[in-house]
């Protein structure tokens, strides 16, 4: 993993990256410079300057679709058969997209011929390109050999990570009792005691040492000798900091105050608002403009289905734990709560409309909370506000529940974009421990990264109720 801008991004997803730029770049050469292969060397360096600007601005509109179809997404794992329909869908609709901007921008049209040509060609190249990196990652050329310092219940989570969605990046090679206490780690993943953990390092090849020890008093841990290993180029990483990089979350079960304390994130400042103030501006006023008439069909539908209200309004709890009145479109019956108890939508849910299900599905019902973010109440990107009854409910129930509202609540977040839809104190833990890592690290290059995983959403319609 490498940190950019304070969020995690794997190796193999910015070398992907690079190289399909790359191909990008060199297919709409190609086909360009086909013409003026006759002229040889000075028709090519005539044929350099013109054609840069444009390759560029192709390469950018096609890995942006590209990202929203969700093919650099780090938990992708699709065979070749996803990959090529997701890859043909991506390059429909950027070539419509292309079609539609050059209209407007003379100085960046290609001929028809030569611009089918170039998507044409760089779809192979991609198709080519993705089998080969995939070929070469399962080789585990960028996994780094972890050893684990710990064998209890902590430990234990370690392997968890590894062997879940998250973890075919890392390979737990196996783990050391620290203290000789009882382990709850299987025997056979305990490696055999060395004269010291620099030889265990030697002996397996060893990149990265987790420390999974919870009582680290009485010379439990042992610090000399995680300093000589450190000294010798091998990463020391707490299991905090383990699982945020590997899953993207906070977990709560390894989670202490003391870490939050002392950790970087979790920063605050004026100018970091400020920037995220224009952006959430910018983004809602493009985005109300383009919805505008979706949301105008919205209204009708439903008051064609039932004459009810198109809009409904609820309180919920945002930052600084202040209440607001949150706008959406309406999906359920009007009586959805008549006993006036608050409840969490359910799979399959009878108090949805027909209209409500789908537009629900489309995540459509949310469209009218632009209104709350160009108030000031909401944040583009942010945790999901909460009802007051079920924020006071989880406070009690949830440990660091609270943290959450040290900023804006969002339309979208990350816990959004990774979770599926909550309706449980067990799903509400699972989602607090995304939110924490966004209040952790957020910035403006995550909060596009949401925005693009958002896309993907809600085009495969994930998560939705």
């Amino acid at each position: 993993m490498i940190r950019i801008f304070n969020h995690y991004v794997p190796v193999t997803t910015i070398w992907l990256l690079l190289v399909e730029a790359l191909v990008l770049v060199a297919s709409i050469y190609a086909v360009n410079a086909l013409p003026w292969l006759e002229l040889g060397v000075v028709g090519m360096q005539s044929l350099l300057p013109p054609v840069w600007p444009k390759a560029l601005f192709v390469t950018l509109v096609m890995l942006s679709v590209m990202a929203a179809s969700g093919l650099y997404h780090a938990e992708f794992r699709g065979g070749m058969s996803e990959i090529g329909i997701r890859l043909t869908m991506a390059f429909v609709v950027g070539g419509l997209a292309l079609v539609a901007v050059v209209y407007w921008l003379a100085s960046m049209r290609f001929g028809a011929r030569e611009m089918l040509w170039s998507l044409a060609a760089a779809w192979l190249m991609l198709m080519f390109t993705r089998l080969l990196f995939f070929r070469w990652t399962q080789l585990g050329v960028f996994k780094p050999r972890i050893l684990v310092l710990g064998t209890g219940s902590r430990a234990v989570k370690v392997d968890e990570v590894s062997q879940s969605r998250f973890g075919s990046g890392i390979d737990v090679v196996g783990y050391m009792n620290a203290n000789l206490q009882p382990a709850a780690v299987a025997a056979s993943r305990i490696l055999p005691q060395e004269p010291s953990l620099l030889d265990a390092v030697d002996k397996h090849n060893i990149n990265e040492i987790v420390i999974a020890v919870r009582d680290r008093r009485g010379g439990n841990l042992p610090m000399h000798e995680l300093l000589e290993c450190r000294m010798r180029g091998v990463q020391v990483t707490e299991l905090s900091s383990f699982f945020e990089r590997e899953c993207g979350q906070v977990k709560l079960d390894s989670l202490n105050a003391s870490w939050m304390v002392f950790n970087d994130g979790f920063n605050q400042s004026v100018a970091r608002d400020a920037v995220k103030r224009i952006f959430d501006i910018l983004v809602s006023t493009v985005l109300l403009l383009l919805t505008a008439p979706v949301m105008l069909l919205t209204i009708l539908l439903i008051k064609l289905e039932d004459r009810g209200p198109a809009f409904y309004s609820q309180e919920r709890v945002g930052e600084n734990d202040q209440v607001f009145t949150i706008h959406k479109f309406r999906s359920m019956r009007i009586d959805s709560e008549k006993d006036g108890k608050p409840r969490w939508a359910a799979a399959n849910d009878d108090r949805i409309t027909r209209v409500g299900r789908v537009i629900r599905k489309i995540r459509v019902d949310e469209l009218p909370q632009i209104i709350n973010v160009l108030r000031g109440d909401m944040s583009f990107v942010g945790p999901r506000p909460e009802r007051p009854f079920f924020v006071q409910k989880l406070t009690s129930e949830i440990p660091y529940y609270s943290v959450r509202h040290c900023m804006k609540p969002g339309i979208t977040g990350w816990a959004q974009v990774q979770y599926d839809y909550g309706s449980s104190v067990d799903d509400a833990v699972e989602k607090l421990q995304y939110d924490l890592y966004y209040v952790k690290n957020h910035s403006l290059f995550l909060d596009v990264l949401i925005l693009f995983q958002t896309v993907q959403v809600v085009l495969l319609g994930k998560g939705a109720r």
